[in-house]
């Protein structure tokens, strides 16, 4: 029996971005772009739709991942994304790479080369020999951020799909918290905050050093992987977050179909969720 193909995505966690976005604009292009990526998902699988999707909410400067990323503190956006999927269990990566458009694409090129994560300068120039075009991802908003020195701590996109063949996939991409040190690197182009298995995958979202010291992603699949219910895995990691009073979330999504969003105190998800048989469900973050 072919399971049935479910997308969840993500566009960050914590208060909705600065810069007047509204929630209804913001929940009108989380639908739209959750529904563009199930029909991708329906007619080509779930690599092509986590990869839709993403690359959508990096064009999306609502959201910090390419297109609005943020500044770090010489003011230069940086960005990182990553990809991996059940199918061919391979996991890659670019970290700080500037001035393209779609790091989530650069990181599906990189799955199919013997190094698969790269990084700054490297990174950027494999994106040249790939024929990306440069690209200015800094908007206005991010440039009257950097001016106020403002940083956060939800600022990344992700996707995690299975489709009717059992495949998952999981991606993620991000523009950092802004103000950061120069050169900082966030879980998101990591197994901490992106992982996906035969039996699960997980996208994470909030403070990535936290996600990191828990290796979180990878933790709570291999729970899942060890028996245990996508929601229980996901409780267990957060409490486990809870404890040592970090900050992040996570969007999950296991073989059977079942998914499960993880919150700590203060931090809220903004996700959607589409499985094709009834309306998509949605949760955005209200301002704290």
């Amino acid at each position: 029996m072919h399971p049935k193909p479910v997308l969840i995505i993500h566009g960050g966690a914590g208060r909705i971005e600065e810069g007047g976005i509204d929630l209804l604009e913001y929940r009108k292009s989380l639908g739209e772009i959750v529904r563009a990526g199930y029909n991708r998902l329906q007619k080509e699988g779930a690599r092509a739709a986590v990869l839709h999707v993403v690359r959508l909410m990096e064009s999306d400067e609502r959201f910090n991942a390419g297109h609005g990323a943020r500044l770090q503190q010489d003011g230069r956006a940086r960005l990182s994304a990553s990809l991996m999927d059940s199918c061919s269990g391979r996991f890659s990566g670019v970290i700080n790479v500037e001035n393209v458009e779609h790091p989530i694409l650069l990181a599906a090129l990189l799955s199919h080369e013997n190094n698969r994560v790269l990084a700054g300068a490297e990174a950027t120039a494999f994106a040249r020999r790939q024929g990306m075009n440069y690209f200015n991802p800094v908007t206005p908003v991010r440039q009257t951020e950097y001016r106020r020195r403002l940083t956060a701590e939800h600022g990344t996109v992700g996707a995690v799909a299975l489709d009717k063949t059992g495949v998952i996939c999981a991606g993620t991409s991000t523009g950092g918290t802004g103000y950061e040190m120069a050169g900082r690197v966030s879980d998101s182009p990591t197994v901490a905050g992106n992982y996906a298995s035969a039996e699960a995958g997980i996208s994470c979202t909030g403070i990535g050093e936290q996600i990191v010291d828990m290796a979180a992603a990878a933790q709570a699949v291999a729970r899942i992987e060890e028996g245990r219910d996508v929601a229980e895995a996901v409780r267990k990691t957060i409490a486990e977050g809870i404890v040592r009073g970090y900050r992040f979330g996570m969007i999950a999504l296991d073989r059977q179909g079942r998914t499960a969003i993880g919150e700590t105190p203060g931090v809220r998800v903004t996700w959607a969720r589409c499985d094709g048989e009834k309306p998509e469900l949605f949760s955005i973050g209200a301002e704290e």
